[in-house]
């Protein structure tokens, strides 16, 4: 069923849902073009062999996550199940927004406990639930990195592996950068307390709740130094100014760098993908059961369905993004003998040391060990907000305007020219605010 039946049949489920019993109806919402669209007609019928009860699926998308918080925080909203990032998991946790998962599946396996990598449980067991341990409300989806993209042609390896290249003259006007405040900052906390992080005088992790007004000020100065050799500030665009060449740098997400990366390499342009030195952030999405679901049952029955192997490797190859799980068989789907191997050991367990798989999507263990994640910034948002809209100011200038006019007009050649091609490659999402 393609995006238009799905929402025509969700718009008249809603209208209906009302007047039929809702343990028969369970309500999705997850990121656009993040799922195998044919796995939802495949659940409802696994449902009802595992159950022996009928469950219908209205499946409904948002864009970004504070879009889909304000409807369950404000609205009130039955979703009886969403995807949010981890940031969102936090909040959701410390304002008591979610409910806690039951493992129970009768006869079913459970999928979620077998499957999760321990890794990803690691970095859950992080989030901040003011007392309440994420595990126990959430189930990782997807994940990435934030890093380097650049053009092998100009950039040299060791350029890329520091943050300092945002603010490097030699690429002036060649430097995009993600629209994102949370995502930025995080990685020049990193940069800026760098020599700390090496002396032990403070980790990674304890960076990521440095969000003072001292810690701000420092970072708007420093990004205020890169302003003048950054081309734009953009939400999307910037993996096709990579495509292109008429970006050379670009800090981006390892997801839209996949990406760009293949759709580089079909035009016989090299771009490559950094994780810099100082360190950088993981970041996660996962499935979570809100507070006023009305169909908790069938709510955990989808998340463990989409923890099974077989349903996690469709997805997986429809979204472009990494699964949380840490099954072989979803690590065969990536495997590379054209890569070099990595150690994965972290993630997939003993055994795993030397694996030929893009180092994109999975990092090594020696860069993984420089990895941290963020948290939610609460009272201190606005004051962040209010800097990353200081620090891009009226940076647009002519030339940004043509370089965007240009990209416009090829991103459109683009889709027509690679039209269908989507195998590992829908990895564009608005994550982060």
């Amino acid at each position: 069923m393609n995006k238009t039946l799905i929402c025509l049949a969700a718009a008249a489920l809603i209208v209906g849902s009302c007047a039929q019993d809702r343990s028969q109806i369970l309500k999705v919402y997850n990121w656009s073009d993040y799922i195998d669209e044919s796995v939802i007609p495949e659940f409802e019928q696994w449902y009802e062999e595992q159950t022996g009860e009928k469950v219908q699926v209205i499946y409904q998308t948002f864009d970004i996550n504070e879009t889909m918080l304000s409807k369950i925080e404000k609205g009130h909203e039955d979703y009886d199940v969403v995807c949010p990032s981890d940031y969102i998991i936090e909040r959701m946790l410390r304002s008591d927004l979610l409910l806690p998962l039951d493992r129970d599946f009768g006869d079913t396996p459970n999928y979620i406990d077998e499957n999760l990598s321990p890794y990803i449980r690691d970095c859950f067991n992080k989030i901040e639930g003011n007392g309440k341990n994420a595990n126990d409300y959430s189930v990782g989806y997807m994940w990435g990195t934030t890093g380097i993209l650049y053009n092998a042609k100009y950039v040299t390896d060791e350029e890329a592996l520091t943050w300092d290249i945002i603010r490097n003259p030699k690429f002036k006007g060649r430097i995009f950068i993600k629209d994102s405040a949370r995502d930025v900052y995080s990685q020049i906390i990193l940069k800026i307390h760098e020599e700390d992080i090496a002396a032990g005088r403070i980790s990674a992790d304890d960076l990521m709740n440095y969000t003072s007004d001292e810690d701000i000020a420092a970072v708007e100065a420093y990004l205020s130094e890169a302003r003048e050799y950054v081309a734009g500030w953009e939400a999307d665009f910037g993996k096709d100014q990579m495509v292109q060449e008429t970006g050379w740098v670009n800090l981006n997400w390892s997801g839209d760098s996949v990406w760009a990366i293949d759709e580089a390499a079909e035009q016989g342009v090299e771009l490559r993908y950094a994780l810099p030195r100082e360190g950088f952030t993981v970041w996660f999405d996962g499935w979570v059961i809100p507070k006023y679901a009305q169909n908790i049952k069938a709510a955990k029955y989808w998340i463990n369905f989409l923890s099974r192997p077989d349903i996690v490797v469709r997805n997986v190859d429809a979204c472009g993004y990494v699964s949380v799980s840490g099954t072989p068989e979803v690590l065969e789907a990536f495997v590379d003998e054209e890569c070099d191997p990595l150690d994965l050991t972290y993630f997939f367990g003993a055994g795993y040391d030397s694996i030929r798989v893009s180092s994109v999507l999975y990092p090594d263990k020696a860069d993984i060990d420089r990895a941290t994640q963020e948290h939610d910034w609460a009272d201190n948002t606005v004051k962040l907000i209010e800097m990353w809209g200081r620090v891009k100011g009226d940076n647009a200038s002519a030339t940004t305007y043509i370089i965007i006019g240009i990209a416009v007009v090829a991103g459109i050649a683009a889709v027509v020219v690679a039209n269908g091609n989507k195998k590992r490659r829908k990895a564009s999402r608005k994550r982060r605010k």
